[in-house]
């Protein structure tokens, strides 16, 4: 149960509703993460084109490592609530069980190349706290391995995203 109060949908702003209702009509029901961002429209309407611009819209990264990003990092940070999200996110995305349970054993065990594996063992990396310290030889060698300029921005953006995400869910202790 979340530490502060969380809004229904009858206290929510009327735009915030708008996005709401269709969620409401599919599921019946609002996940604690959304209540919690629909408290202040600004982070609910940025929160949201992230989650859109970065995970839903077709990008210059597959929706496998996407999702494998996602599901590494909430797992890093400890945030089963999204883990759990994310599992169902990845298979409506496509991802198969099978690579979802590969994913949650760990980079290493992944049946993946070496640069997949190179930038997902980066993004975990720039999700720590130390992330200042990576080096300039870091991204040289992801792009060594055919990872473009974009890509390795891309990838660390949904890192940063899921750092963000998963610190609200633990903060407010989201379910």
């Amino acid at each position: 149960m979340a530490y502060i109060q969380l809004p229904e949908f009858e206290e929510m702003s009327p735009a915030i509703q708008d996005k709401a209702r269709p969620i409401l009509e599919k599921t019946g029901k609002l996940g604690e993460i959304f209540k919690l961002l629909a408290l202040d429209e600004k982070v609910y309407f940025a929160t949201d084109t992230m989650i859109q611009k970065y995970l839903l819209d077709e990008t210059t990264l597959s929706y496998d490592i996407k999702e494998s990003i996602a599901l590494l990092i909430s797992l890093e940070n400890g945030c089963k609530m999204c883990v759990d999200v994310h599992k169902s996110i990845a298979k409506m995305l496509g991802m198969s069980e099978e690579r979802i349970e590969e994913v949650l054993q760990g980079v290493d065990d992944l049946d993946a190349d070496e640069a997949e594996k190179a930038l997902l063992n980066f993004c975990i990396r720039a999700s720590k706290k130390d992330n200042y310290k990576v080096t300039k030889e870091e991204i040289d060698n992801l792009k060594k391995l055919g990872w473009s300029d974009i890509q390795i921005v891309e990838a660390v953006a949904i890192t940063g995203y899921f750092n963000y995400i998963n610190t609200l869910s633990n903060v407010f202790g989201l379910e």
